[in-house]
C-alpha cells in the first residue's frame, strides 16, 4: 500500500471519501461519507498502460463531473481517495494517477493492489480466501497475521482457469474433440451459430485465425448449452470449477500451514462476472472443497471490490 499527501489542509469535518476501482476497460468510483454512498459512477479507463494520457484524462474528468452533479458535493473536498489497480508497481500507472488526483482531487492519495481491494471488500482488513473470475482469475488470501498469498492470476497464457475466455478456449476444445469422436453435441452448433459460421470448417479457419477470437463471448453459449442438459458444455464448467477449486485450496493450506490456532478455517468469498453469472462454477468450487473441508464458510454474496476501496479509503 502506498500513501501519498499533497499537504493541503483536511477539513476533517466534511469526511469525504473517494473510492475507485481501476480496471483495464472500466473505472468504477464511490464517493461517501463516513457511512453512507453519496454517488456511484462508472466510466471509461484511466489506467495508462490500457489508454493514451489524453484520453484517460477525458474519462477522470468526465467521471469526476458526474460524482460531483449527483453528490451535490467537490471533489476538492475530499478528506482521502484510495484506487485499487493492478501494477501499482509500474510507474507509468502510479505517477499518472499520482499527478491527476494532485491536480483535481482535495485530500490525500492511498494507492492499493486490485487483489486487496477485492480481498477488503469481503474481509475488511481480516483474514479470508477469495476466489475471483471475470476475464481473467485470480485466487487471494490473507492469513490471520494478515500476509497476502495468491495463486493464478498468470493471464491467459499460463492461467486464468474459470475465466471467460478459458471457457471459451476448453468449449471450442471440447466440441472439436466430440466431432472426431462423432458425439452429438449442442454446444457446436451453438458456436456456429454464436460466431454466424456455415460449418465445422469454417470453424477451424475463424478459430484458428491470427489475431484470434474473441473467446469470452462463447462463455453465455456455454452456459445455455449447460443449462440446457450439454454434457459437453457440462463438463467444461465442471472442469473449470475443478480447477479453481484446486487454486483456493492451495490457498488454504498456505494460510492453514502458517497459523497456530487448531482447526482454524478461513472463509471463501467469490467475485468477478462469471462466478456472479455462472453458479455452475461457484457452486462446484464449493462442493469440491466442502470434501475435504466440510465446514467452509462461504460468503453469499458477491464481492464488491469497490467496498474494499471505500474501507481503505476511510481508515488509510
Amino acid at each position: 500500500m502506498i500513501l501519498w499527501d499533497d499537504d493541503r489542509h483536511e477539513d476533517e469535518t466534511l469526511a469525504l471519501y473517494l473510492a475507485v476501482d481501476l480496471g483495464g476497460t472500466k473505472t468504477e468510483y464511490v464517493l461517501a461519507d463516513e457511512t453512507n454512498e453519496l454517488a456511484r459512477v462508472r466510466g471509461g479507463t484511466i489506467k495508462r498502460m490500457r489508454t493514451d494520457a489524453n484520453t484517460a484524462g477525458q474519462n477522470f474528468d468526465t467521471a469526476i463531473r458526474e460524482i460531483e452533479a449527483k453528490s451535490g458535493r467537490s471533489v476538492r473536498d475530499i478528506t482521502r481517495s484510495c484506487v485499487g489497480a493492478a501494477g501499482v508497481t509500474v510507474p507509468l500507472v502510479t505517477d499518472w494517477i499520482k499527478k491527476i488526483f494532485a491536480e483535481r482531487v482535495g485530500g490525500s492519495l492511498v494507492l492499493v493492489g486490485d487483489v486487496e481491494i477485492a480481498l477488503d471488500g469481503a474481509f475488511f482488513g481480516g483474514p479470508g480466501v477469495l476466489v475471483m473470475a471475470g476475464t481473467g482469475s485470480n485466487v487471494a488470501g490473507r492469513s490471520l497475521a494478515g500476509k497476502l498469498t495468491t495463486a493464478g492470476g498468470w493471464g491467459p497464457a499460463l492461467a486464468d482457469q474459470g475465466s471467460g475466455a478459458r471457457i471459451g478456449q476448453q468449449a471450442l476444445r471440447d466440441a472439436a474433440l466430440a466431432y472426431d469422436e462423432e458425439r452429438e453435441t449442442q454446444l457446436l452448433p451453438a458456436i456456429l451459430q454464436a460466431w454466424n459460421l456455415r460449418d465445422f470448417d469454417d470453424l477451424v479457419a475463424y478459430a484458428n485465425q491470427i489475431p484470434s477470437p474473441d473467446l469470452t463471448r462463447l462463455a453465455p453459449v456455454v452456459v445455455a448449452c449447460a443449462d440446457a442438459g450439454d454434457a459437453v458444455a457440462q463438463r467444461v464448467l465442471r472442469r473449470e470449477a475443478e480447477e479453481l477449486a484446486h487454486l483456493a485450496h492451495i490457498v488454504i493450506d498456505r494460510l492453514r500451514s502458517e497459523n497456530s490456532r487448531a482447526g482454524w478455517l478461513p472463509d471463501l468469498a467469490f467475485t468477478g462476472s462469471i462466478l456472479e453469472h455462472v453458479p455452475a462454477i461457484r457452486n462446484g468450487i464449493v462442493e469440491v472443497l466442502r470434501q475435504e473441508f466440510p465446514d467452509l464458510k462461504v460468503i453469499p454474496d458477491m464481492v464488491d471490490p469497490l467496498l474494499g476501496a471505500l474501507w481503505h479509503a476511510r481508515h488509510g
